[in-house]
């Protein structure tokens, strides 16, 4: 191929311990990848190596989070996080795109050098074409006095189809209003700020993608106490932080931050608000019978049953 390659010179072998390159020049199959993304000191080798699978796919490969964890033994987390760092350092860049049809997908770029504009990038050159001797061109027939035949009209020429054109659509996490504020105590004690600021940082511990700085604690620790004063159990609170994440999880912080306000439940009833849903006993007073002197329940003050005479005999 046309690519120089740069490789470790044959005869310059370490005294010591270290590697020795054994270098075979390729010729068919191969991909360039450059030293700033091999020897890259921010990335993991997670990252690394999923870069130099991308950089390897042909154009249009599907490259996907399922796809790629079908491939790799490596889980759908890691796999999410090493994007994730890949677009931070400038080697990928992912946008949601809108088809003429109004499916929306995920458009994937991919840079071998990082901070180069797409438009701007110019492909490789061709290859020149290898010099071919031309036949001798026939003499020129000399001029004729008889009229030429009639031109044939050219063919017509089909109509460009326009092709679809991909519209820019913000992401779906794309907020136009500013978020709701939130929740606070009424009493941010000591001991209530304490209990908040260790559930969230205890969190990564249950969902390792929820791994929270200490800024984002100490922003997110009021929200967490005001479940809390309400008489929310921890695992209760922990359940609804910690459920049903999705993937990949851009931010964290932010996603915690709008369950928080989301989900916040009312405070606990009170005894005087359960009086009113309790049934009442009605309970009927004694009373004293003016003859003997029993006592027997009854609204009005009179006779009991056994001195009564108003009430009629068994026969």
């Amino acid at each position: 191929m046309g690519t120089q390659q740069i490789t470790a010179p044959p005869c310059a072998q370490p005294a010591g311990s270290g590697v020795i390159h054994v270098n075979v020049r390729h010729t068919a199959g191969f991909t360039v990848i450059g030293n700033h993304l091999a020897q890259h000191r921010g990335l993991s080798l997670v990252a690394v190596g999923l870069a130099v699978h991308i950089q390897s796919l042909p154009a249009g490969a599907k490259i996907g989070i399922k796809r790629l964890a079908e491939r790799f033994p490596e889980s759908e987390t890691r796999i999410a996080s090493a994007l994730r760092e890949l677009e931070a350092s400038g080697y990928l860049h992912r946008s949601r795109v809108r088809l003429a049809g109004g499916r929306i997908v995920t458009r994937t770029v991919s840079y071998n050098q990082p901070g180069v504009d797409a438009a701007t990038a110019t492909p490789p050159p061709p290859r020149p074409a290898r010099a071919t001797a031309r036949p001798p061109s026939p003499a020129p027939l000399p001029p004729s006095r008889e009229c030429p035949p009639p031109l044939s009209p050219p063919p017509p020429q089909p109509t460009p189809v326009p092709q679809p054109t991909a519209v820019l659509v913000p992401a779906p996490t794309a907020r136009t209003a500013p978020p709701p504020p939130l929740p606070q105590p009424q009493a941010l004690t000591p001991e209530l700020q304490r209990a908040a600021a260790a559930i969230l940082a205890d969190l990564r511990r249950h969902a390792p993608q929820l791994s929270l700085s200490e800024a984002d604690i100490s922003t997110l620790t009021p929200g967490v106490a005001a479940w809390l004063e309400r008489d929310t159990h921890p695992d209760a609170l922990r359940h609804a932080l910690t459920t049903d994440l999705p993937v990949p999880l851009r931010h964290p912080a932010k996603l915690l931050r709008h369950r928080i306000t989301a989900l916040l439940p009312p405070p606990l009833p009170g005894a005087r608000e359960l009086e009113a849903v309790r049934p009442r006993t009605i309970v009927i007073p004694l009373q004293n019978c003016d003859r003997c002197d029993r006592a027997f329940r009854s609204r009005h003050s009179g006779h009991c049953r056994d001195c009564r005479t108003d009430l009629p005999t068994v026969a």
